[in-house]
């Protein structure tokens, strides 16, 4: 089912400042779904991370990609191409830090957003509430955010957040590595992918 021609879309956004070195972008969107039996409601929340500080260092990059790291990967770098950005490789010692992450939230914190303001990656958070989300439409939502980037100025569109997509085509990223995670009591599930080194940087354009 395409989610833009079978949903209303309303947008909620805030800007959240925490101490002085980073700032996170919290987008969230809720989708109502078109249907006339057994309406269905589903919530996504999307962040970014914002960077001021040093990139960390390169991770190791794992030679076997599973279907789930693929598909986040061929997402991500579809994108990527759009605006001529060199692909990003799935780094296994990425993906072990993102899936403790996420396992944390599932475990103690019922899938909320994790709060990665002093991690050294970089990080999108997508959280849903309602319905499965693949790797795939996990991208998909934080891609949505071009429309409201301007390249031109390395701006966002005045209301709007573009921190999200920003990251995913962030040129200086270079290995990615991301998780989900299920909260079946809470209807809700959450998605991180970690970016190395770090995007978002403070007055840098991303390409």
């Amino acid at each position: 089912m395409n989610l833009v021609e079978s949903c209303h879309i309303y947008v909620l956004c805030r800007d959240i400042r925490i101490a002085h070195t980073s700032r996170v972008t919290e987008t969230q969107v809720d989708i109502k779904m078109k249907t006339i039996i057994h309406p269905a409601l589903f919530l996504l929340a999307a962040v970014a991370t914002f960077h001021v500080a040093s990139p960390g260092a390169a991770a190791a990059v794992s030679a076997a990609v599973p279907a789930a790291a693929r598909e986040f990967l061929e997402a991500h770098n579809q994108a990527r191409a759009a605006v001529g950005v060199e692909a990003l490789r799935w780094s296994e010692q990425v993906a072990n830090v993102t899936s403790k992450m996420v396992r944390y939230q599932r475990d103690k914190m019922g899938c909320q957003f994790a709060n990665l303001t002093a991690g050294k990656y970089g990080a999108n958070q997508l959280w849903a509430r309602g319905t499965a989300v693949t790797p795939r439409m996990a991208v998909e939502e934080w891609v949505k955010q071009k429309q409201f980037y301007n390249h031109s100025d390395n701006s966002c569109v005045p209301n709007h957040r573009c921190g999200v997509y920003t990251q995913v085509v962030w040129r200086k990223s270079l290995e990615l590595g991301c998780a989900q995670a299920t909260c079946v009591k809470d209807q809700a599930s959450l998605t991180i992918c970690f970016y190395n080194p770090p995007g978002n940087y403070v007055g840098e354009s991303p390409y």
